[in-house]
């Protein structure tokens, strides 16, 4: 298959596979959710940044002798309910923070399968997809939980997966006298949102 060099090469009403993307050879970074093109933000705002990498760290730290592995963004994640060939594989997104356990599921292209934790961290331009596509999507495909920080309210909602349905376990922020986020799939992992919110 010829390489894109240019996205501009692309046809956005058309559906694309994995088979495709590792073809593309352009500068911009976009995600397929079954199939659809969808552009990224080229560089998130420094608050983003610095809420993605103070999250991040503390999961490196808590997972640091634990069986389990950290990735950040650009990091992609191939989801397919069932394992197939890169031309069956439709989906491939870049959280902004993902936890994989079952390391069977990495390889050097990335985590082919869903992560066990997610994080996405919401700005305008993709709030509607983080609560939308990605939330629908996530969930899907059994990320057993999800997190999404908003840096707006300062808040971070948390949903875990029962009976293959996100029920929110919480949504923490300090203004309700909070002071950490508390997974529920790890009961002993909790991050001050001082410190995540710290701008």
């Amino acid at each position: 298959m010829k390489p894109v060099t240019d996205i501009n090469q692309l046809d956005f009403s058309k559906q694309y596979t994995y088979a495709d993307y590792v073809t593309w050879q352009f500068n911009e970074r976009v995600e397929l959710i079954k199939g659809w093109l969808y552009i990224m933000r080229p560089a998130p705002r420094r608050w983003h940044q610095k809420i993605e990498t103070t999250i991040s760290s503390k999961l490196w730290n808590y997972f640091e002798n634990n069986p389990c592995e950290v990735y950040q963004s650009p990091f992609d994640v191939r989801l397919l309910k069932n394992k197939g060939t890169n031309k069956e594989i439709n989906t491939v997104v870049q959280p902004d923070i993902c936890v994989i356990c079952d390391l069977e599921k990495l390889d050097d292209a990335g985590c082919l399968g869903a992560p066990d934790l997610i994080v996405e961290i919401l700005s305008d331009s993709t709030a509607k997809k983080d609560y939308n596509e990605k939330f629908n999507l996530y969930e899907e495909n059994k990320v057993k939980e999800y997190w999404i920080a908003n840096p707006a309210s300062k808040t971070i909602e948390v949903f875990s997966l029962v009976k293959k349905r996100y029920v929110s376990t919480g949504l923490f922020n300090e203004r309700e006298g909070q002071t950490h986020v508390q997974s529920a799939l790890f009961p002993d992992l909790k991050i001050e949102l001082s410190v995540i919110f710290d701008y």
